[in-house]
């Protein structure tokens, strides 16, 4: 049987038919590559986009390998947002219910004692890091009995400064368990960490998103006035769904009522909004409800909706991994998605260093936009001082 066939990676005909049932019968890139490792109880290090397919690349050995025997907490899941882990838990309920076994949430914003009662049957927590240390503490989650961990968006997980709370979480397990470790990006902290965390992993690679991945333009927007009217104009196009990231929790309250004064349906999503309203605020948008979603970068990371048709920078990300992860919100379900960038006149050195990063030079330029040269960007040397040579990463 051929190995690009769930059956033939070795998931079992249950998950295969509970896959089936849901319309999911080949397997994506990412999923052929990890299956068969994960399947084997080896531990494994992914790097791997938003978008791939990775949560059953995951899923599907954690269910594999349990059974309604197995003691609550066998397995645990460990995602950086709320949005995120309920999109996950959804997803693994697929498989999940059919074979007898219970998933249980835990994330801020909501009632612990619910989440409490929920976890004490759930073979599988899904969790972010706060509100699992704070059921740990309680030992309302026996951390001690997880023998098939998962580390989710690990990149983003420390970015938003979760290291402390996870160490202490994995400090608190079994040194024999399984860890499956997943990450859009594979820099020298997060292999640091990785290495840490697992044991002898296997490490793949799925750089490219899956094949229904629809054509994604990309434009950048030189705007001098009012970046409000520029945004307004992108917005209130026919048929579109606008995602619109911004800096700040603040901006995005503000922006989000600047969008109603001008007629357009506009919600909000950011840390401070409750875990109702936030939801709500998805809804409206999956929906179609709401033109257009402003959020912060954290807020959004959970966000998985096929019809996006814009991405829109409004203040532009800080590198060239956050423009991904923003801009591959859109172009899902092989539906063509457009990532507009707004500039402004002081943005030039920031948006260069980007734009180089991303390759996506032509595209800038398209927009009227010059790249800035090497000589510019260079800042001068202080007056006074002359600059030093380095030698080996350190002045001399």
């Amino acid at each position: 049987m051929s190995s690009t066939t769930f059956a033939g990676l070795g998931v079992s005909d249950g998950v295969c038919a509970a896959l089936a049932r849901g319309g999911i019968i080949e397997p994506f890139p990412v999923q052929a590559r990890v299956l068969a490792d994960a399947l084997a109880g080896r531990d494994v290090l992914v790097q791997s986009p938003t978008g791939s397919g990775k949560t059953l690349a995951f899923g599907i050995p954690l269910v594999d390998q349990l059974t309604p025997a197995d003691p609550p907490h066998s397995a645990l899941v460990l995602v950086p947002t709320r949005e995120l882990a309920t999109q996950v838990a959804q997803e693994l309920q697929l498989i999940a219910h059919p074979r007898g076994l219970r998933v249980a949430l835990a994330y801020g914003g909501t009632s612990i004692r619910d989440q409490v009662r929920r976890a004490a049957k759930a073979q599988i927590i899904v969790a972010t890091p706060g509100r699992l240390d704070d059921l740990a503490r309680r030992r309302a989650i026996r951390l001690d009995r997880v023998r098939l961990f998962v580390l989710d968006e690990a990149d983003r997980m420390l970015d938003m400064g979760f290291q402390p709370q996870v160490d202490s979480i994995v400090e608190q397990m079994s040194d024999d368990r399984q860890t499956m470790f997943f990450s859009a990006t594979l820099g020298r902290r997060v292999l640091d960490v990785a290495r840490r965390y697992t044991r002898d992993a296997v490490q793949h690679e799925e750089r490219s998103r899956p094949q229904e991945t629809g054509p994604i333009e990309h434009q950048f927007l030189a705007v001098s006035g009012d970046r409000v009217e520029a945004l307004v104009g992108i917005v209130g196009g026919e048929g579109a769904r606008s995602l619109v990231f911004v800096r700040t929790k603040l901006g995005a309250d503000r922006l989000a009522e600047r969008l109603k004064g001008a007629g357009i349906r506009a919600g909000v999503m950011h840390g401070d909004k409750t875990q109702a309203a936030r939801e709500r605020a998805l809804g409206d948008f999956a929906s179609g409800r709401l033109h257009a979603l402003v959020a912060t970068d954290v807020a959004a990371r959970g966000i998985d909706i096929d019809d996006i048709s814009h991405v829109i920078n409004f203040d532009p990300p800080d590198d060239a991994d956050s423009y991904t992860h923003r801009v591959g919100r859109t172009g899902r379900a092989g539906r063509p998605g457009t990532g507009v960038t707004l500039v402004g006149p002081d943005q030039g050195r920031k948006l260069t260093l980007l734009v180089e990063a991303l390759q996506l030079e032509t595209e800038y330029e398209a927009g009227g936009l010059q790249l800035m040269s090497r000589a510019v960007r260079r800042p001068p040397a202080r007056r006074g001082y002359a600059q030093r040579p380095r030698t080996g990463g350190r002045y001399r």
